[in-house]
């Protein structure tokens, strides 16, 4: 009878081809890096989610042979369901990084989480508490986004330079105004500004009438709002009704189109510190920022239209480069992504970072700085007829 498979030997030798190529297969699948994100595309934060969504696209889908898929998740605003995203991505995607999320108080909860599952997590908030200091859960984070104290620290030169002597404060009442307020007040001291008055809300509140009437009754020379979204917009809506003349500040959380154009007029003579991205056409050619911040921008229009491109979006695509030229150096170490092995190595590969150029700032990261931003992290602009406009002299 004829044999169906030839020879014993021939049935060997095919047994033994299956045998690896099916060792093969799941090689191939592991070696997909996953980038996992829990990004605010819901909820207050959703004038900073949706850019930063609609940037994911735009990020490297193949670095050092390696394919790259990124997974993104809703958190809806809400810090207790960002950390449920990050544990899923981990759990249910076996993603090497996580980056997010939109608001600081989002990023602070997943620090714990992240150092606990040993994954590089990159914040999109600049939520500065979550690598300061850099001890435990803190060494598994590093920045995108200019942090809290880089900010304060470009709002009180700006302050000085406008002579306020008297300042008042507005923050939401989570551990971002917290922070916030820390920063602003170290600041503030060491040049000489009294911090006069310090009120809270939160930000599902409808009214701050009387937060508002205390901070005038206090007769600040300026006001601070530290908050992010659209409720940045309910302090400032309430201090021009009330004919407040002071100066006023905001945040980054407030550098968005949507809050601008929802605020209309009441923005007008705003202040705030924020990414050199919003006013990249207006900066110096010499400046380094405004070659890669444009190559960003002119990538989102080309795909979302003209005057779509956010700050916001900035800090993913920050992070995503960030990580894109850190796997190289990761796979160098032999670590296979999707292993604990690789999530070090490439954790290790971030904090080695030299004079990377992003959307608002030349990078620089090392074992006692995961922020990596320098002065130029931040830029002072003005809301001059509906628009951001640059100041340089501020």
């Amino acid at each position: 009878m004829k044999r169906c498979f030839g020879s014993s030997s021939t049935l060997f030798r095919l047994y033994l081809l299956v045998g690896v190529l099916a060792l093969a297969l799941p090689v191939t699948a592991f070696s997909q890096i996953k980038v996992g994100l829990t990004l605010s595309i819901t909820g207050a934060a959703a004038p900073l989610g949706v850019p930063q969504r609609n940037t994911v696209v735009l990020l490297p889908r193949e670095v050092g042979g390696q394919t790259i898929e990124y997974i993104v998740r809703d958190d809806g605003s809400d810090a207790a369901r960002a950390v449920k995203n990050l544990r899923q991505l981990l759990a249910d995607d076996g993603v090497d990084v996580v980056l997010g999320s939109s608001t600081a108080a989002a990023s602070l909860a997943m620090v714990d989480a992240a150092g606990e599952a040993q994954v590089p997590l990159i914040d999109l908030a600049g939520a500065g508490g979550a690598v300061e200091p850099l001890t435990g859960a803190r060494r598994w984070v590093y920045e995108a986004a200019p942090t809290d104290g880089l900010v304060a620290s470009a709002l009180v030169g700006a302050m000085r330079k406008q002579h306020v002597r008297t300042l008042g404060f507005i923050g939401f009442a989570d551990a971002r105004g917290q922070n916030w307020l820390k920063e602003i007040s170290r600041y503030a001291k060491e040049s000489g500004i009294r911090v006069v008055a310090t009120e809270r809300y939160d930000p599902s509140d409808s009214a701050v009438a009387g937060q508002v009437a205390r901070l005038i009754a206090a007769h600040p020379d300026a006001i601070l709002i530290a908050a992010a979204g659209r409720p940045a917009i309910l302090p400032q809506h309430e201090l021009k009704s009330r004919g407040y003349k002071g100066i006023i500040y905001q945040t980054p959380g407030a550098a968005n189109r949507s809050v601008l154009h929802a605020c209309g007029r009441d923005c007008n003579g705003l202040f705030l510190a924020a990414s050199p991205l919003l006013v990249a056409g207006e900066l110096l050619d010499e400046n380094p920022v405004k070659k890669t911040a444009l190559r960003y921008k002119r990538l989102f229009e080309a795909r979302y239209g003209a005057h779509t491109a956010e700050a916001a979006g900035g800090y993913v695509w920050d992070a995503g480069q960030l990580v894109a030229q850190a796997i190289p150096a990761a796979l160098k170490m032999g670590a296979k992504p999707g292993t604990l092995l690789f999530r070090a190595a490439l954790r290790d590969a971030l904090e080695n970072t030299r004079n990377f150029l992003g959307s608002q700032g030349a990078f620089t990261m090392s074992p006692t700085d995961h922020v990596g931003l320098g002065a130029r992290g931040c830029v002072i602009v003005e809301v001059v007829d509906g628009r951001w406009t640059y100041r340089p002299d501020l």
